[in-house]
């Protein structure tokens, strides 16, 4: 039998027995520890692909990595050669390439255990804080997607000119280095570092550990796994996202086939019948039955009486991947609509089946367009054809829901429907947000209680909104049947 708290379930329960209150802290270690790998690879890859990054600096960076990091002296030098690449662009640049790069690359790589315990010290109104070796450029995108408000980085030196001069400015939070910042950090913030927890995967981080009373080695290397051993600390594995293989493509090819294959025989029979309506509706459950069945996606819902209770209705969804798309298809059987950014008109996957079921397609920089786009859809509501929709308008990063767009709630609004929540846990884990690739496993979801509007005002709508994007964090939080839950 395992020591409870190497578990994530074990841990989250020890977050829970823990004071609450900002006086203690959770300083997570970012790369290896919150996201899987390293934030810095994303970066030398948009300079590789955008032909800035010199030879010699890629050479340097090869051979530092090669020979391995033995201490700060060790780091130190090996980021002055990555940094050099930086020198003469702004902090500026830096920041919209680390936006973009967190986005479609870093974010989808965060591990949903991490995640999960991020939310728990939250809840607990601890003080948490990414502390990290890497550079505000990486870490800053992530804390924001996190809801985490405190960073420890390693600061960029910026010249008179405005411009990165390519130098770290001032000690790097790296071995002792890091653990001498988090103490300054607690005095500065009064961090109880007696009732603090900590978490890191690498082995220079035993110092930053040893920081707080309860350390977690995450994910450790061989030299921490040791350290943790001998010290007595638990150590966790998270469990990371698949491998992909060539069964895997196949399966995903089959899913695709699988789905216009079922759609098509649904649409035909039911137009043999005579009802255009009949036949979308059994090629849009025949088509996502078969393209889950052949891809090894099965569906574990809970609540699901509230899918069928309150039709006509606004199905909200969280947007991982396009593996919702063949998920909502198994849910919702038919009767209704979509609504979706204008640029999944022309995807090459889904865009002709959409265009198909009459999606209503909205663009998003365009106000006046997308209110005209969602006039159709009021009046489907009122005749009793369901509505779904992704109120954050695109595919979110990391597992929190991006902010929420207005348009579903006036929709319902207008049309006097209730909007039901589709709580989508883990389809950015069997198929990550740019990914191509669907992994078999179990799609978890949540079919929250429809919610009435009928009181609703365009005064409190803000407030309203945010009521509902809470309910699915708080949702994804405290899983339905979840141990402690």
């Amino acid at each position: 039998m395992s020591d409870p708290e190497t578990t994530v379930q074990g841990l989250m329960e020890a977050v829970e027995r823990s004071p609450e209150g900002a006086e203690v802290g959770a300083f997570f270690d970012f790369d290896g520890t919150v996201i899987a790998g390293y934030s810095v690879t994303a970066f030398m890859r948009h300079h590789v692909k955008n032909l800035d990054l010199h030879p010699r600096t890629t050479v340097e960076t090869l051979a530092s990595g090669w020979q391995g990091l033995h201490g700060e002296e060790d780091f130190r030098k090996f980021l002055g050669i990555t940094l050099r690449t930086w020198a003469g662009r702004t902090p500026a640049e830096l920041e919209k390439i680390g936006k973009k790069l967190f986005r479609d690359e870093i974010g989808p790589s965060v591990y949903p255990e991490a995640w999960r315990l991020v939310r728990a010290h939250l809840e607990k109104g601890h003080t948490v804080v990414l502390a990290s070796s890497a550079t505000r450029f990486q870490v800053e995108p992530a804390a924001k997607a996190l809801g985490v408000e405190h960073t420890i980085y390693t600061a960029v030196e910026v010249g008179e000119d405005g411009t990165l001069t390519g130098r770290p400015d001032g000690r790097s939070p790296y071995g002792e280095g890091k653990a001498a910042a988090v103490k300054e950090f607690a005095a500065a913030h009064d961090v109880d570092l007696d009732a603090s927890f900590a978490y890191s995967n690498g082995g220079e981080d035993v110092p930053f550990l040893a920081t707080v009373a309860h350390p977690c080695a995450v994910n450790p290397s061989a030299g921490l796994r040791r350290a943790a051993a001998e010290r007595g600390w638990p150590a966790l594995d998270f469990a990371g996202r698949p491998w992909t293989t060539p069964v895997e493509i196949a399966r995903t090819a089959a899913t695709f086939a699988g789905m216009m294959g079922g759609f098509a025989t649904g649409l035909g029979l039911g137009l043999l019948g005579g009802s255009r309506r009949a036949g979308l509706n059994l090629g849009i459950g025949l088509g996502g039955d078969l393209s889950l069945m052949a891809s090894g996606v099965s569906l574990d819902v809970h609540g699901a009486a509230n899918i069928w209770g309150a039709r006509p209705a606004v199905f909200l969804f969280n947007h991982q991947s396009q593996l919702d798309v063949l998920v909502l298809g198994a849910l919702m059987r038919g009767n209704f609509v979509s609504v979706a950014k204008k640029e999944l008109a022309t995807d090459p996957l889904f865009g002709g089946l959409m265009r198909l079921l009459e999606t209503a397609f909205v663009d998003r920089d365009d106000n006046a367009q997308a209110r005209k786009a969602l006039e159709p859809a009021v009046e489907r509501l009122r005749e009793g054809t369901s509505i779904v929709i992704a109120p954050e308008g695109t595919r979110s990063p990391t597992p929190t829901p991006g902010k929420f767009k207005k348009g579903a709630f006036h929709l319902a609004m207008q049309a006097g429907v209730p909007i039901v929540p589709l709580v989508f846990r883990n389809t950015g884990e069997l198929m990550s947000r740019n990914a191509m690739i669907i992994h078999p496993g179990v799609v978890q979801v949540a079919a929250l209680p429809p919610i009435s509007v009928a009181d609703w005002t365009r005064e409190d709508l803000d407030e309203r909104i945010e009521g509902v994007r809470q309910l699915y964090i708080d949702t994804l939080t405290h899983w339905p049947g979840d141990a402690g839950s």
